[in-house]
């Protein structure tokens, strides 16, 4: 095994050729010194002169080359640079004075210089002419890999080569044949040399294309197995029911009248259901009364749109057919939260209301599994431990996982076993766009609630530099004065919580900011902590105080990106707000805007920020919609752990991205359900290489949601 590779995950030859590029140096143009701050430089140098630099372990070699390739006027500055070969001393053999070689890398303008740090530079042969931009030579257009220590891009395109050489000959096509003659693709063996090695950028566009399509297909293959064996069941596709709750669509079901208890409910509320709400809740309904098949829904909706309403009208049908329901949380505090609002907004209806974690005591854990298992409890909410071994039910009929990205697979088939095929609704603030969503839940329905309860105020957001975190201060006092509350959040908990990298050394953390905030910024508040590492019942209470307002400043950490609501907090300041995910950034300053009063989100970032990092940023401060800072969250991250922190294989794709490739998976997948829905055993000539495949190199693990 060659050291490194193993980090890479590669294993086997297989793993080796498809370990592709992350992207493609064209080597065939010539882009002189000159034109470094355009593009890569790629020309022929020769070299000046030597030096070393510096002394002990930071004692490094520096070359100094002139262009060879800039034909404008006479020699200069702009055609000289300096190559800065730090840890690579072996270069002061090759590189020796009046030497001619072939350069490539990034340089920069520093120190009175054009220099360069990451660059790679090969002996040029005698009969190589300096004056030939325009001709292309073999291999001119690279790979640039991902990387790992141990491995360079020389001795990893080199094994590559080798690779491709001995291995890709035989490579069998594993895409239909009418679909290759159809959309013009490489074959396989083709595609994967040339996305390697291509002959051409027009070689590599149609190799891009070819092995993009051909993941994205497969990947719809399994999931349109699922939907297809669902409909089976209950006689419809999931697809003809992806419904955008709050807006006209085409896709609207009829409205199914509500259950006893869920109109009792409704009347007693002191305000009206959404339009989304409503059209969520028929949806719903309609399920749970279609007796073929158990209802697997998705529920999707930003922040504060009210989908925990809608679950627990959705529980009040089950108990108005008999059956029990359990509702799953991800933390201890937003499961309590649920039950403390399903207690308050469900027990003058004679429901039986249950709570249940881990720290429950066992004494009162005993009773709580007897009325559980009894049934006497309607409603349980609870944490992990809704599906411990002890944990049985007298008649679950439905499952409802709030946060559902925060678990895995495993955990929600773990209390799904709990009853007899019950309903299952997954709940989720963090949209995803439709297309994924049918992908990533290709056998569930999807629902959208699009609107929020009227009234409500979009939470005004404004960027900070860290320099200038005291006008922040300023205007937090200000709102304090009034009576507000306001959260302090930070991205580290501790000192402790560093690790031993230079771009963490200045971060703040929560610890050592609660006490500056309550010594010397806000010292006439109540300022108190909150993080992970606490005991749960401290987090308990301090949350409880922080709601009853007797705690003026919460610092904590991204912890209360999922918390309880308190209406009276106005003020959300995210320090550090560049270490933040998009959507986390969102979901905290969620936060915020529960009650009457205007509330205001403050994202301080660092003074050296990029400007990439900047316009990361800017996405927050023009957009309140969570769908769209959802999508450009995706395009940032990727879509990565959507479906379940546990769901490894899935959506592990190679080279192709369900958020760049939009249209490419919307293609796949309506290949993939037309063969299926007319070849479902994938009988016909042309299909059989989609049965080998599954067969013998299935490349996604199936899973059953």
């Amino acid at each position: 095994m060659v050291p490194g590779f193993a980090r890479l995950g590669i294993r086997n030859v297989a793993n080796l050729l498809c370990h592709y590029p992350r992207d493609w140096e064209d080597r065939s143009v010539i882009v002189p010194v000159s034109e470094f701050q355009n593009a890569r430089v790629c020309t022929n140098v020769t070299v000046l002169a030597r030096d070393w630099i510096g002394y002990g372990k930071k004692r490094f070699l520096k070359v100094y080359v002139e262009d060879e390739s800039s034909t404008e006027g006479p020699r200069n500055t702009c055609s000289r640079a300096a190559l800065l070969c730090f840890n690579r001393p072996w270069l002061e053999k090759q590189l020796m004075p009046g030497g001619r070689f072939r350069l490539w890398g990034r340089f920069f303008y520093k120190y009175g210089e054009i220099q360069s740090s990451t660059f790679e530079i090969e002996p040029l042969s005698s009969d190589e002419k300096a004056a030939e931009p325009a001709r292309i030579l073999p291999g001119s257009i690279l790979p640039v890999y991902p990387l790992t220590a141990g491995l360079t891009q020389i001795k990893l395109r080199r094994f590559v080569s080798r690779a491709i050489e001995k291995y890709t000959g035989n490579l069998e096509d594993e895409l239909p044949p009418e679909i290759i003659a159809r959309d013009n693709f490489l074959s396989k063996s083709a595609a994967v040399k040339a996305i390697h090695f291509p002959d051409s950028v027009e070689e590599l566009k149609r190799a891009k294309k070819t092995l993009i399509y051909e993941e994205l297909f497969y990947l719809e293959i399994m999931v349109s197995k699922r939907a297809i064996n669902k409909r089976m069941k209950n006689g419809r596709l999931p697809e003809e029911n992806v419904t955008m709750s709050g807006k006209s669509s085409s896709f609207l079901i009829p409205h199914s009248s509500f259950s006893p208890l869920q109109q009792r409910l409704i009347e007693r509320l002191p305000f009206s259901l959404t339009r989304g709400q409503r059209e969520a809740v028929n949806e719903i309904n309609n399920d749970m009364m279609k007796n073929q098949c158990p209802m697997a829904r998705l529920l999707q909706g930003d922040v504060g749109c009210g989908k925990t309403l809608v679950s627990f009208l959705a529980a009040l049908r089950t108990v108005d057919t008999g059956g029990q329901t359990a509702i799953m949380a991800p933390t201890e505090l937003l499961a309590r939260q649920h039950a403390e609002n399903a207690a308050l907004l469900l027990e003058p209806l004679g429901l039986k209301i249950a709570f249940l974690t881990g720290n429950i005591k066992t004494a009162g854990r005993k009773d709580l599994l007897k009325n559980l298992a009894s049934g006497v409890v309607d409603i349980v909410v609870g944490t992990h431990a809704l599906f411990s071994k002890d944990v049985e039910y007298k008649n679950l009929r439905f499952v409802v996982v709030d946060e559902q990205h925060r678990f895995g697979v495993i955990q929600r088939s773990l209390i799904m076993a709990k009853g007899d095929n019950p309903h299952l609704l997954m709940m989720s603030a963090t949209p995803i766009p439709r297309t994924l969503a049918l992908t990533v839940f290709g056998d569930m329905d999807v629902s959208v609630i699009r609107d929020l309860p009227p009234g409500r105020k979009p939470v005004k957001t404004h960027l900070a530099r860290e320099t200038s975190e005291s006008r922040v201060y300023d205007f937090v006092r200000k709102k304090l004065k009034t009576g507000s509350q306001a959260y302090f959040v930070y991205p580290l908990i501790d000192a402790h919580s560093r690790h031993n990298d230079e771009n963490e050394s200045n971060l703040k953390d929560a610890v050592s900011m609660v006490r500056r905030l309550e010594k010397k910024v806000f010292p006439n508040f109540t300022v108190a902590l909150v993080h992970s590492k606490l005991d749960d019942e401290e987090k308990r209470q301090t949350m409880e105080r922080f709601r009853q307002g007797e705690i003026a400043v919460l610092v904590a950490t991204s912890v209360v990106e999922v918390g309880v609501d308190v209406p009276n907090a106005s003020c959300m300041v995210i320090e550090h707000a560049e270490r933040f995910g998009l959507s986390a950034l969102h979901q905290l300053r969620g936060r915020v805007g529960r009650g009457r009063d205007q509330a205001y989100c403050f994202l301080v970032y660092s003074d050296e920020l990029t400007d990439d990092g900047k316009a990361r940023l800017k996405i927050m401060l023009e957009n309140n919609d969570g769908f769209i800072i959802a999508e450009e969250d995706l395009k940032l991250r990727g879509p990565g752990q959507i479906a379940g922190t546990e769901q490894s294989g899935y959506l592990n794709l190679g080279i192709a991205n369900p958020i760049r490739d939009i249209d490419e998976l919307a293609h796949a997948r309506t290949d993939a359900f037309s063969i299926l829905e007319n070849d479902p055993d994938l009988i016909l000539r042309d299909h059989r290489i989609i049965a080998r495949v599954l067969e013998e190199a299935p490349p996604f693990e199936e899973v059953v949601l």
